[in-house]
């Protein structure tokens, strides 16, 4: 069975989201309907309408979503009808990576969540005027007042929960806050320079604020985006078009550099740079996308007195554990994320996407009528 619901369709590369009316599946064993209340607008999804990502289309888009659940599939135990939830990333449950509570390095992580666009089985969940779109992504799909999700992909929040607030948790907020909270670690007196102020890099400053960390370093080329890391925790800010990073980086630890670097743009020369101003034993964690292919210039000897440089997907986390953590910490008002956001209409999702591309909203979140 399916029922007509409204998606927010993508019919090519460059094209506008259109808001049309789709057929959705009923939930299979192992599925979650959930009505969607908000989804956070990212990066990613961006990237897929500009080329970036090879996600097929036609297709529906959206990852992080955040709604109320209508309809549990047979086998489904950890939610309910009724119950508030946010969604997130999937994994198979059954690789090493996931047995050893990584299921963001799951062996099936791309197929199943960024390139696939249909459910494992090969079948597509939604579907427009007899023919199949391309969907299941992140394994929701939640560019939609409804989406399909499944149950490895769903997180229960308490039923008081604001999912107008919350839903930037379930990538966005949860790779940035993860790479410091669940990898990095920062112990006390140390130093963590944070490249790029978007989402993600201010998710990172947020969770820092939370740590003992000596010197938070932000690293951006806008003013405002600056301004705001200073008023959510960094103590201190570079423009690297006026300030050789370096060399600020250098003169605030006296020389030695910083113990942690975040990268959350992705760009090679932004790279070499976070590189340069890690101290012995440092870790450079590498958060934003590349074009494929990219590749950077290492001076091998560089990294002989222990620095790290690591990779980090969706923050490491286990959703089902960090996200009601984090909704905790927004509840109580120790991680400010309400100054990342600004709320658009479902039907006004290509100002809020242009919005992202001039770089004048931080986190832009999508609400739908009841």
């Amino acid at each position: 069975m399916t029922r007509t619901i409204h998606a927010a369709v993508l019919d090519g590369i460059g094209a506008d989201f259109e808001i049309q009316p789709v057929e959705l599946d009923d939930p299979r064993p192992g599925e979650v309907l959930v009505r969607t209340v908000a989804t956070g607008v990212c990066g990613t999804d961006v990237h897929v309408q500009h080329g970036g990502i090879p996600f097929p289309l036609p297709g529906v888009v959206g990852h992080e979503g955040a709604g109320v659940v209508e309809a549990v599939g047979a086998g489904v135990t950890s939610v309910e009808p009724g119950d508030q939830v946010l969604l997130t990333f999937t994994s198979c449950g059954r690789c090493r990576s996931c047995r050893t509570a990584h299921p963001a390095y799951c062996d099936d992580f791309l197929p199943r969540n960024l390139l696939g666009g249909q459910r494992a089985d090969g079948s597509s969940p939604i579907h427009r005027d007899g023919q199949d779109l391309h969907a299941h992504f992140f394994a929701q799909s939640s560019f939609a007042t409804h989406a399909l999700a499944e149950e490895r992909s769903v997180v229960r929040v308490a039923p008081e929960a604001d999912l107008s607030l919350l839903a930037p948790l379930g990538c966005g907020v949860q790779t940035g806050a993860g790479t410091v909270l669940n990898v990095l670690r920062p112990e006390p007196g140390t130093t963590l320079v944070v490249f790029g102020a978007g989402a993600v890099g201010l998710s990172a400053v947020m969770a820092a604020a939370l740590s003992a960390t000596l010197h938070i370093v932000v690293v951006d080329i806008v003013p405002s985006r600056l301004r705001l890391a200073e008023e959510i925790g960094a103590t201190a800010t570079i423009d690297p078009r006026s300030a050789d990073v370096r060399d600020e980086v250098m003169a605030l630890t006296g020389g030695r550099g910083a113990e942690h670097a975040v990268d959350a743009t992705g760009v090679p020369a932004v790279l070499e740079t976070a590189m340069s101003v890690l101290a012995p034993l440092g870790t450079l964690a590498s958060i934003g996308a590349s074009a494929p292919g990219t590749t950077l210039a290492v001076d091998v000897n560089h990294w002989l007195n222990g620095r790290r440089y690591i990779g980090i997907t969706e923050g490491d986390s286990v959703p089902q554990v960090f996200l009601p953590a984090l909704s905790a910490l927004v509840e109580q008002g120790r991680f400010p994320l309400e100054r990342l956001i600004r709320h658009y209409p479902f039907d006004r999702i290509n100002d809020a996407v242009a919005a992202v591309r001039a770089g004048e909203v931080v986190k832009p979140v999508l609400q739908f009528t009841a």
